[in-house]
């Protein structure tokens, strides 16, 4: 691998117009490609195989004017001490506000809480249900903007008014982010080489790989389905990648071009050295990332193989495009023109000893108390990891202050925590549904940690039944992970008693069958990453216990 990549780095910086031009070239026909064949990303999240999942596309078919697969947004009334949302003026407010949700864009349905009777116990508060008819990924600034905006006329009145739910989750802005995160690595590059010329080309390199990536990504879209927050995830591990990858070659390169003198020699040995740690760092991080998919959750497969296929792409750049950059560059790539005394080399004989190297020699001379610390210091911060319980964000987990965060402290407050994890029993039958939902509402209700079964709500067929159960517990707590697997620990008593079929969905029910998804999934995914990383050091060091 050395000589074969010693070989390349000589190529590169002998033919470097021929490489930079090639490259100039790939990232044109790239961005044109993305700009013309790119097809529309996927915004959905489905668990394909969970019970949830299937009871979600089942209500889909059944209840379409229930817009399962829209966004929605839960909006809670809360009149002030001493008052009660029955009031003429307070209820006149509710409706206005609740009149101007339903105007604005892309809403689809908004329940009237003094019809369906949502009010807490005392009368002062109330949650009204927004459903749109597109999902939350499809909502614009805008948007949401007019939902927040049909808040103002309950708050004008004297009322506490807060929102919460999907439709208020815009998707992450990412630009701001990798800017500040560029700015950083370039101040760190500057101090660390002295020079503009040698930090600016592992930043070229990186957006240059970057750019390659992401255009094919998004022209890949156009015959496969990718999530949109693919991109995300490939636009930050490019970066980092990118930049790391470079700083490894231009680090040797500079070391090389003192004991030789710049030139392609100086070049081919960098990249036959550094090279080689950066192809088998690359191989073991596309990976890691590649492994995502055994979990079986189609986003973190496109998020895992977009992300390795642009680690790839930094691979590639840094053992080819760096050092024809560098025969571009010349002496300026490794001249330290900003300070006064030149940027030491750590691997030059004569000089002072680097930090790096004393910290090397004391571990190696007190390896077994070095060992048995940091042994001791590992158990230390794994030891939390026994009690690890997985979960998804919701309002609950929002920052303080925000409207969804009050929103869903509002509900705790005035309905109990179970009220911002509500579950949804579907009950299908051959026939009629309506004795079986019965039946199963009864049986719900001797269960443990449930507060109320509303319900039943028949499809127009009558041959499905939707059934709401209001846990006792929050969506995260272990309770209601309980709850859902007691309720469909009953399946087959109720079956066989009514011959119909029930299953729990709802997105509480959803966010617990993800988390035991991905934790029954956690073992095989680490013994498959572990073991071709391993298998990959030991063919890179030709040893089995180094």
């Amino acid at each position: 691998m050395a000589i074969f990549l010693y070989k390349i780095g000589r190529f590169s910086y002998r033919r470097r117009w021929l490489v930079a031009g090639l490259w100039v070239v790939l990232l044109a026909l790239a961005g044109a490609g993305a700009a013309t064949l790119s097809g529309t990303m996927s915004n959905s999240f489905s668990i394909p195989g969970t019970e949830a999942q299937q009871a979600i596309d089942q209500l889909s078919a059944r209840f379409p004017q229930a817009h399962v697969g829209g966004a929605s947004a839960r909006v809670v009334f809360v009149a002030p001490d001493g008052a009660t949302l029955t009031t003429p003026a307070l209820r006149a407010a509710v409706e206005e506000t609740v009149a101007a949700l339903k105007g604005a864009p892309k809403v689809a349905a908004v329940t009237d809480p003094y019809q369906t009777k949502s009010f807490s116990p005392d009368g002062r508060y109330a949650i009204a249900q927004v459903s749109y008819a597109v999902q939350s990924t499809q909502l614009t600034a805008g948007d949401r903007a007019a939902l927040l905006h049909g808040l103002d006329a309950g708050r004008a009145a004297g009322l506490t008014v807060e929102a919460g739910g999907d439709a208020l989750r815009a998707k992450p802005d990412t630009g701001a982010t990798e800017v500040i995160g560029v700015l950083v690595a370039a101040l760190v590059l500057v101090i660390t080489f002295g020079s503009l010329v040698a930090a600016g080309l592992p930043l070229l390199t990186a957006v240059a790989g970057v750019g390659v990536g992401l255009s094919g990504i998004a022209i890949a879209s156009r015959f496969l389905d990718i999530n949109a927050n693919s991109l995300i995830l490939a636009l930050m591990l490019g970066l980092a990648v990118g930049i790391d990858y470079a700083l490894f070659i231009v680090s040797r390169y500079r070391h090389e071009v003192r004991e030789r003198g710049a030139g392609p020699e100086a070049a081919g040995r960098a990249v036959g050295t550094a090279g080689s740690a950066v192809v088998f760092a690359g191989l073991t991080v596309i990976i890691a990332l590649a492994g995502l998919s055994v979990v079986g959750i189609p986003l973190l497969r496109s998020m895992g193989l977009a992300a390795a296929a642009v680690v790839a792409v930094a691979v590639l750049v840094a053992v080819t495009l760096l050092p024809a950059l560098l025969g571009l560059f010349g002496r300026r790539a490794t001249a330290s023109r900003l300070f006064r005394r030149p940027v030491p080399d750590p691997e030059s004989a004569g000089g002072p000893t680097p930090m790096g190297e004393r910290w090397a020699r004391f571990v190696t001379r007190y390896r077994l108390p070095v060992l048995l610390v940091a042994l001791a210091g590992l158990v230390t911060v794994a030891v939390p990891t026994t009690h690890l319980r997985l979960g998804l964000p919701d309002d609950g987990t929002a920052q303080a202050g925000t409207t969804q965060r009050k929103a869903y402290d509002l509900i705790r407050e005035g309905f109990g925590p179970g009220f911002n994890g509500s579950l949804t029993v579907v009950v299908s039958a051959s026939g009629s549904a309506q004795a079986a939902a019965t039946q199963a509402a009864a049986t719900i209700r001797k269960l443990p940690d449930v507060v109320v079964v509303a319900g039943p709500t028949l499809s127009a067929d009558g041959a499905t039944a939707l059934l709401t159960v209001i846990p006792a517990s929050a969506p995260n707590d272990p309770a209601t992970t309980g709850l859902v697997n007691a309720i469909r620990g009953h399946r087959a008593a109720l079956r066989q008693a009514t011959g119909a079929d029930i299953a729990v969905t709802g997105q509480t029910a959803l966010n617990i069958d993800v988390s035991g998804k991905i934790g029954s999934a956690l073992l095989p995914y680490l013994l498959l990453v572990v073991g071709l990383a391993f298998l990959l050091l030991m063919l890179v060091f030709r040893s089995v216990l180094v």
